[in-house]
């Protein structure tokens, strides 16, 4: 796994920001976890990514790919490849 973290952008009240967190930590992914309510930059960019929606969690990997809203196993697939 790589030593860069992964960046979760997400909000407080977004169940799925929650489940993708546990996905992360049952897989000891290092994670930096940015709340984009408490943060305009980042809300910005999670716009701009999101062809002007605010997607949450927007989930950014060390390589530069991105995944919005993942499912469980689209999530762990990702933290296999990096493996």
């Amino acid at each position: 796994m790589s030593l860069q973290p992964i960046v979760v952008y997400g909000t407080n009240w977004c169940p799925d920001c929650r489940r993708a967190q546990r996905v992360l930590d049952q897989h000891g992914a290092p994670y930096t976890y940015i709340n984009i309510e408490h943060d305009p930059a980042a809300a910005e960019f999670v716009v701009k990514v999101n062809n002007g929606n605010q997607s949450v969690p927007t989930i950014v990997f060390p390589d530069g790919s991105i995944l919005v809203e993942p499912s469980n196993r689209a999530l762990q697939e990702k933290l296999s490849q990096m493996a």
